[in-house]
Formats: C-alpha cells, structure tokens, sequence
C-alpha cells in the first residue's frame, strides 16, 4: 500500500469536510427558511414555482401526506422519463437521429434515474438524444438528489420537534434544495470541469482522421459538464458515455479526478453537519460523521491493497510486480493509466460508499477481494457515508437499532434525542433495514435459478454468480454501478432490476418518513443518569456495530459464494 494512495484519500476526506461544514450549516438554514435569496428574481422564481404548483407554501403536512407528494412526484418523473425516451426519434435535439428506445430499457432507466440509481444497461452515446439527456436524465440528476435530501430532512425534524403533527412541506424542500444547493454548487462544478477539457455543447458526433492512416473516427460530442457536475454532487452516477467517468470527455486528468472524488463526498458530509445545526447539539452530526468515515477508511483501505498487491496468480510467476502509482503495476487491468490502482481503488470506494454508481475503472476486472470491497459498501445500505441524503437517513435508522439494542441489554426503554423509541418505531425500522437485504438476495436467487438470468452471464462460477449478486446489490440499494461482464440490458434484467431500484428506494423511504412522523409527535424525554450518551465514542462504536451486525449476518454467505471463494481459488486453496 503507498503512501501516495492514502495520502490522496485522506486529502480528499480532508477538503470534503472542511467545506461540508459551512455547506452543511447553509443546508440547515435553506431548509429552514432562514436562508433567504439574495435576489428578488430567485425569491420570485421560488414563489412562481408554488404558484403553478398550486403549492401552500406556508402549509406543513404530516409524515403521510410528505410520502404521498414523494410517491406522486417519482410517478410523474418515472412516466415523463420513460415518454421522453419512447419519443425522442421525433423530438428535437437529436441530431444523430437515434431512434425510440426500447420499451423494457425506457421502464429500467426511467425507474433508475428518478430513484437516484443511474444503473445504465445501454451505451449512452449511442442510444440517448441531447434532448433526452437533458430534459430527461439531468433534471432526475437534480429532483432525485432534492428528494433525498427533503426525507432526511423531515426525519431530522422528527428528532428536532415535540408533540408537533408535522414534518414539513415536501414541495418546498424540494423547490429549495433544487434552487438554494443544487444548482449553484453544479453551475460552479461544470464551468470549473470546463476548464479542464470536458466538453460541453450541442453538436453533432464529429467524423476525425484517426492516426492509422485512412481511418476515421467518431468522437461524440454533448453537453456533458452540466451534467457530469449534478451527477457527481447528487451522488448520482449516470454516465453520458457508456464509459462513465473513465471517458477522457467527462474526466480528463487527475485534477478532475480529485475534483469529482471531491464532489461526490461534499454533500453527504455536509449533512452531518446540518443534522448536528437542526437538532441544536453539532456533537451529533460529529459522531455520525465519525461512524461513517471509520467504515469507509477501513473497507477502503481494503480495496487499495488487494488491488496493489494485484492478481496472486501473475504475482506466483513473478509478473507484474512494480506497484507504484506512477508505474503501471499492481492490478492494472481494466484501469486507466492516468489514474493508476491508487486512485482507482478509492473511485470505487468513494462511489460505491455513496450511492454515486459512477465508474472510472472496470470493477469486474478487480481482485476478488477488491471486487468485495464496493459490493459489501451497497450491501451495508450505503451508510458510509451514503447517497445525498438516503446516506443520513439510512444511518440515522441504524442508530436507533443502536440504541434499542443498548437498551435492551440494560433493561431500559431505549431514547434517541430525547425521544423513547417504541415498537411502531422499532418495526418500522426493521422494514427500513430489511427491504434491500430482501430485494437482493431474492433478486439474485431468481437471476441465477431461471435460464433467462444464467443467459447473460459471460463469465462461468464464482466469477458469475458475483456479476448477478453485484448487479441487484447495486439496483436494490439504488447505486447504480456495474460490476461489467453481465448483459443486462435484455428484457429479463431490465425489468428484474427496475422492480428492484423501485423497492430498493420507497420500501425504505416511507418507513423512514413514518419514522419521522412518529418521533415529532412525542415529548422529549428529559436527559437522567441512565440515559445512553448518543455523541460519545461508545456510541460511535456501537453504531458501527450495528451496521456491521446487520451486513454480515444478512450477506456474508452469498460473499462466500463469490468473491471470497473466487480469492481462494486464485490464491491455490482448495
């Protein structure tokens, strides 16, 4: 392991939270209403929004009516994405005159893009208009992020209020997360990516001289900045080219590497913060930040040196020893020499960590325990440190099961934040828990029992039952990356996996919103001498624990069944 590779993840760590504190005390007061435009013509665009909306501004709902507007605006996206793309042979902004979709690809990407998954079963270049990359998949990169960050948001109000029958209003979280966060962050990130050389424009693919003589070559061309930026700070992941970030056209160098990396970390950190600022005690949003960077360094830490020691069956015949990040060494396949293993490991920690399902390296190229590595992050519900959002949610779930346990164990009704954690709280919590763990595994079990998922396996064993397991750990926990060498784009796993992100996302969302409606409506218990300290190291250990209990108990079998027995058969165990 070099020093190069942890001293590039530790700075990245570093500046996402330095910046993520401000930037997290800014969320705070945008969701609040504390923080008002600087302009009248945001403060007038905001008010126009809730006018043709038809939305009370003023109004707040109970946990019941919020679910119902997050379920109705994700129907609405969902069938104007799947329309966009079934019409877009007639539409403007094509000029390489792509036709309609396909009606089972048009279902999964639709679903993927509103549920903040981006999985991608087609090669975007050659499938989506301009217009259906804009219209369609960048505005999903922006209200999925908002939406995220709307239900955590009521879940923090749920902690922060008392005897209250509201959790907040929906349409204006998301109207103000959309316009006050969003959109200035990613308008400064695309000029910024800009400078750097991804393109950005609206022309036709161009026909160039390649260097063997007489050849020619495409080069595809779109407006690919404004939306690489929102992809990344919406911890989103869809690529514009099938290559995703590894394409020199939306990452070029090893600055917007960093700066990607740096994107992708900035707002899930950020608010740990914000949860800290709206519950009136920060030393909260410390001690789930600290849960969260202590899982990712660790599993991190993994990935970079499995990949650094590179494949053990080269390294017996004394190939491919030179391991510097500078060199081509360790394992390079499947990864680009300008990002070398280091950067590429933490690419795959950072994305898989957060929900983000963006690429720079070919995951199913890595070492059986490196590909371990991004898979065990999904299935441990992103948590470290999570999507915009569904990474604070998920974990403020995991700390009530935390402190429920530790109640158990000393025989007191369990408190969080002052509030007693009782049984609705408690079942609601372990249907919040158990909906991806279900969805993935059944999911995984169906795929590789029926010929229609065995089909698109190109890889036999170990190695294939690791795409499929990969494949619904990435859908049902709505990252979206691809563990590569499964053809999933047939009608089988497009539907399989569109089911999946569906599930994925809402059979955890409406639980945490229940959550949040039930936390608000009860008194704050007064702090006594039996009262479990929440922003202490104990507490952060059990936190850990609590994710970590959950994720081996749940997955460590069907690890057993892939990668780890695919390590051992390379390794020369028998």
């Amino acid at each position: 392991m070099t020093i190069a590779a942890i001293v590039l993840g530790l700075a990245v760590l570093a500046l996402a939270t330095v910046c993520g504190r401000p930037l997290g005390y800014y969320i705070a007061d945008v969701l609040d209403g504390k923080a008002t435009p600087r302009s009248r013509f945001r403060f007038n665009i905001e008010r126009w929004i809730y006018r043709v909306a038809g939305v009370d501004a003023e109004r707040e709902t109970g946990w019941k009516q919020y679910a119902v507007g997050v379920l109705l605006f994700s129907v609405v996206g969902t069938l104007f994405v799947y329309a966009l793309q079934r019409l877009q042979a007639v539409l403007p902004l094509n000029p390489q005159a792509f036709g309609a979709v396909t009606p089972d690809s048009s279902f999964n990407t639709a679903v993927s893009f509103v549920t903040n998954t981006n999985w991608q079963g087609y090669a975007g270049e050659s499938t989506m208009s301009h217009l259906t990359q804009m219209a369609g998949l960048a505005v999903q990169n922006f209200v999925s992020a908002a939406t995220g960050i709307a239900v955590a948001a009521a879940l923090i109000r749920g902690f922060a209020r008392h005897t209250s029958t509201t959790i907040g209003n929906f349409w204006v979280d998301l109207t103000r997360v959309t316009l006050y966060v969003l959109l200035p962050l990613a308008a400064v990130m695309a000029l910024v990516l800009v400078s750097q050389g991804v393109i950005q424009n609206f022309d036709a693919y161009k026909e160039v001289t390649a260097v063997a003589q007489g050849s020619t070559q495409t080069l595809p061309m779109g407006p690919v900045a404004s939306q690489e930026a929102i992809k990344e700070l919406g911890t989103n992941g869809g690529g514009f080219f099938n290559a995703n970030s590894a394409h020199p056209y939306e990452n070029p160098n090893t600055l917007t590497n960093f700066i990607q990396l740096f994107a992708i970390l900035l707002i899930p950190i950020a608010l740990t913060f914000t949860f800290g600022r709206m519950v009136g005690d920060a030393r909260q949003g410390w001690a789930v930040l600290a849960g969260m960077a202590i899982l990712f360094v660790a599993l991190w830490l993994v990935a970079v040196h499995f990949e650094q020691q590179g494949n053990p069956v080269f390294t017996q015949v004394g190939a491919d020893v030179a391991r510097s990040d500078t060199q081509p060494g360790g394992n390079m396949e499947g990864k680009e020499a300008r990002f070398g293993v280091g950067a590429s490991a933490l690419f795959v920690a950072v994305t898989t960590a957060t929900s983000t399902g963006a690429v720079n390296t070919m995951h199913d190229s890595m070492t059986p325990m490196g590909g371990l590595v991004p898979m065990f992050l999904m299935q441990l519900g992103e948590v470290a440190f999570g999507g915009v959002g569904s990474g604070l949610y998920g974990m403020l779930i995991y700390a009530l099961l935390g402190v429920f346990i530790a109640g158990l164990m000393i025989g007191r009704t369990p408190e969080y934040l002052g509030k007693k954690i009782e049984a609705f709280d408690m079942k609601m919590t372990s249907i919040a828990i158990l909906a991806t763990p279900f969805v993935v595994l059944i999911g995984t079990a169906v795929a590789v029992s029926v010929e229609a998922g065995k089909i698109g396996v190109a890889n036999p064993g170990a190695h294939g039952f690791s795409e499929i397991l990969y494949a619904f750990s990435s859908a049902g926990n709505n990252n979206g990356s691809a563990f590569a060498g499964l053809s999933a784009n047939t009608p089988f796993y497009n539907t399989a996996l569109g089911i999946a992100m569906w599930l994925g996302r809402f059979w955890v969302l409406i639980p945490v919103l229940a959550i949040a409606g039930s936390l608000a409506a009860k008194k704050r218990a007064p702090v006594t001498a039996g009262t479990l300290p929440t922003h202490g190291p104990l507490f952060v250990v059990l936190l850990i624990g609590s994710v970590l209990l959950i994720g081996a108990l749940t997955y460590v079998p069907a690890l057993a069944l892939g990668p780890v027995v695919e390590q051992l058969m390379m390794s020369g165990e028998k």
